[in-house]
């Protein structure tokens, strides 16, 4: 069995307020780099397919390298892919599902999460 990566809860109300009375700025991730609404989602969806290729490689018992041969690509490669690297492209993120076996639903799902 494997981990799951974990989840990121939403900062409370309380500690967000403790931080603001403490002279913090609290905001998102988009807010700090300044990103669109459209570039924030674009974001968004490249972390949502490399965490899915990531859970389908664990499901499979496949290392990074093992993922990489049947992607003719490399484990750096992968290994940017799962971390939703700016430097790879939304469509060989969808490329290597596919090639993973995630159906075309389940890439819908992964990206509707």
């Amino acid at each position: 069995m494997h981990k799951k990566a974990p989840t990121i809860k939403p900062m409370s109300a309380q500690k967000r307020k403790r931080l603001v009375a403490a002279g913090w700025t609290v905001g998102s991730a988009a807010d700090f780099l300044g990103l669109s609404a459209e570039e924030a989602a674009v974001v968004e969806l490249r972390i949502a397919l490399g965490a899915a290729l990531k859970q389908r490689r664990l499901d499979l018992g496949l290392s990074q390298s093992a993922l990489a041969e049947e992607l003719r690509s490399s484990q750096s490669r992968v290994a940017k892919m799962e971390a939703a690297d700016p430097s790879v492209s939304l469509d060989l993120l969808i490329r290597a599902l596919l090639t993973a076996g995630v159906s075309r639903r389940a890439l819908g799902r992964a990206l509707s999460a």
